[in-house]
């Protein structure tokens, strides 16, 4: 009975923070999309502004429950601008959270609102969400042969059009480094032992594509790109073996005590331009981020592991930063769901919201 009690508190962790995330996105999405409306005679200026206002609130309310609620310290070193810039940022990928440190770092700079994704072209298909990362200026890719190259260009192009702020997030590995899938990491070894590429231990061979893609289309929009690498405490074995980085749900569950970010600022002008050239710079920015994983989890002396080198700072985000979003979308929920009429319009949102969303993403780009 006891164990049973205390199992359901640890659910109940996670089950509150997934609750109210998931349950106003019917809420968000209605107001986008009125504004989508009142907005389809103005200059696409407009209609970017306010919608990445909208954007700013529903994410502010979402950082709430991964750093005020779970009470993670976010260590960050090098330089993160105070100011919002145009940029590429390029991160590893090892877990579902790692969407959420750009949001971390994009808030810290007032600029969440900015931030768009280069997403796999599979998860346009989420409910709600698919449909609206697109219309917020996310690009979905196919890997390899079947990567579009003209239509990631034209919409990027249509985004500098209508001057939209870029604070563009991709992550070059493609997919997630997991040690708990050997066979990935493997092939990935393999292939740049047999290109004649740094074998990288902590992170997969990067794919230079979208990156190439993103830089050269944006290079005159762009003020720099930022090189971030992630690595989150509590992810080794008793044998000091790499563990698989925490899911969304373990991290709501405060399994994850410091989340530590490697910021490193790079010109445009430092960037080579053509592909073949981009290709191995992006491999050595990869050989870096190897460097400080190696001695983030296997220094030898052990005071050194669990951080990066240089100097670091503990950021913590004030409650004034997301609790009022989390009020706001959160009262507007709640008095939608009180009345009846209100909740038929919910539920519809959710089915038909997910219906055309699907049936626009698989018409548009």
């Amino acid at each position: 009975m006891l164990l049973s009690l205390v199992l359901h508190t640890y659910s109940m962790r996670y089950v509150l923070p997934a609750a109210v995330m998931m349950g106003t996105a019917p809420t968000y999405v209605l107001a986008w999309g009125a504004w989508r409306l009142l907005s389809a005679v103005l200059p696409a200026r407009f209609y970017r502004e306010v919608d990445d206002r909208l954007y700013t609130i529903y994410q502010s309310m979402v950082l709430f429950f991964f750093e005020n609620y779970t009470g993670v310290q976010v260590i960050i070193y090098g330089d993160l601008p105070k100011s919002k810039e145009n940029v590429i940022y390029l991160s590893n990928h090892q877990c579902t959270v790692d969407w959420i440190i750009a949001d971390m770092l994009a808030i810290r700079q007032n600029a969440l609102g900015h931030v768009r994704y280069v997403l796999k072209d599979g998860l346009k298909w989420l409910p709600l969400y698919g449909w609206y990362f697109s219309q917020h200026g996310g690009v979905y890719v196919k890997r390899s042969a079947k990567f579009n190259e003209k239509e990631m260009r034209e919409k990027l192009r249509a985004q500098m059009k209508a001057e939209t702020p870029m604070y563009l997030v991709i992550f070059p590995e493609g997919t997630r480094y997991n040690p708990e899938i050997p066979k990935v990491i493997a092939d990935s070894q393999s292939f740049a032992e047999k290109e004649g590429l740094a074998i990288l231990k902590h992170v997969l061979t990067p794919r230079v594509k979208a990156t190439h893609v993103a830089i050269d289309t944006m290079k005159d929009y762009l003020d720099a790109v930022y090189d971030v690498t992630v690595a989150y405490e509590g992810t080794v074995d008793h044998k000091g073996q790499r563990k698989l980085a925490p899911s969304m749900t373990e991290f709501l569950c405060k399994e994850c005590p410091r989340v530590h970010i490697f910021i490193d600022r790079i010109e445009l002008k430092d960037i080579p331009e053509e592909q073949m050239y981009m290709r191995r710079w992006l491999h050595e920015r990869f050989e870096i981020k190897d460097k400080l994983l190696i001695e983030f989890y296997d220094a030898k002396d052990s005071k050194r592991r669990n951080k990066f080198p240089g100097k670091s700072v503990h950021s913590k985000l004030s409650l004034k930063k997301t609790l009022p979003s989390l009020l706001f979308l959160g009262g507007l929920t709640a008095s939608m769901l009180l009345t009846e009429s209100g909740r038929k319009l919910y539920v519809k949102t959710w089915i038909y919201g997910t219906l055309i969303g699907c049936l626009w993403v698989s018409i548009k780009p």
